[in-house]
């Protein structure tokens, strides 16, 4: 299972004789590191990068941001590890190391792939001596895309990882039915207005945000109150109380009228 929020994806194509995980250590995975209690221990392997990520990856160790209060810790030993974090191309030179201290942790054990270079190969994925990107090599559970990524971005894709140990612990797994189709959000919008809100809220506040705050609009805008929407959108912005958030649905508002 791999998490992306906002994350960046990837254009890498797994190179001959790249690592893949056998079921048993996926169902490993799944036991939350034997349910431990205590900090995850993060060790770092730089692939190939121009050490911009390790600056910023000190940054959130510093007590200004301080990962630690999370039970964020970095280790000197790749044995001692719960989180691998790939910095970095995945060079030629680096790609038996990069192995090597994969096989040494122990399982079951998350892979981050850290920063652009990271996640893809970044500005050196054509390279003669690059393979490309984290996964070119080793399987990534997380990725953190940024050039390099900011210390707020390090800790929350931290956190994701975490959150991605638990969520394999307490995983359901859904089956569907041949005839069973997928539900859709707020299905009384219509296709071509639910669409054009979503790409002017994302266009204003960002993808994740946008997406959020779009959502919110449209259950204003699909609920069955019997009061006018223009009044129920003008009580809802009262409440709130929020400039930003009133530019916003009020352009909302005007796809509407436009639709």
């Amino acid at each position: 299972m791999k998490v992306t929020d906002t994350h960046a994806g990837t254009n890498t194509v797994p190179a001959l004789g790249a690592i893949s995980e056998s079921d048993q250590i996926v169902a490993m995975k799944q036991m939350l590191l034997q349910q431990i209690r205590r900090s995850a221990f993060v060790f770092r392997v730089d692939c190939g990068g121009c050490n911009g990520c390790e600056i910023e990856i000190f940054a959130a160790i510093t007590p200004i941001f301080d990962a630690e209060r999370f039970g964020i810790k970095l280790v000197a030993s790749p044995r001692h590890a719960d989180v691998l974090l790939y910095t970095g191309a995945m060079t030629r030179a680096m790609r038996l190391p990069a192995i090597r201290t994969y096989n040494a942790t122990p399982d079951p054990k998350i892979v981050i792939a850290y920063g652009a270079c990271g996640c893809t190969g970044g500005i050196f994925h054509d390279l003669y001596c690059v393979w490309g990107g984290t996964e070119s090599v080793i399987p990534v559970d997380v990725y953190i895309p940024g050039c390099p990524p900011t210390p707020a971005a390090t800790i929350y894709g931290f956190a994701l990882a975490l959150g991605l140990l638990d969520q394999k612990l307490k995983a359901r797994h859904h089956k569907q039915a041949p005839d069973e189709e997928a539900a859709v959000t707020h299905p009384n919008v219509p296709l071509r207005l639910r669409v054009a809100l979503e790409r002017e809220a994302r266009r204003m506040a960002g993808y994740r945000q946008g997406r959020i705050l779009v959502n919110r609009f449209m259950a204003l805008l699909a609920s069955e109150d019997p009061t006018p929407f223009p009044h129920r959108l003008q009580h809802y912005l009262d409440k709130e109380d929020d400039p930003r958030l009133t530019e916003i649905f009020d352009r909302l508002n005007d796809v509407v009228v436009e639709h």
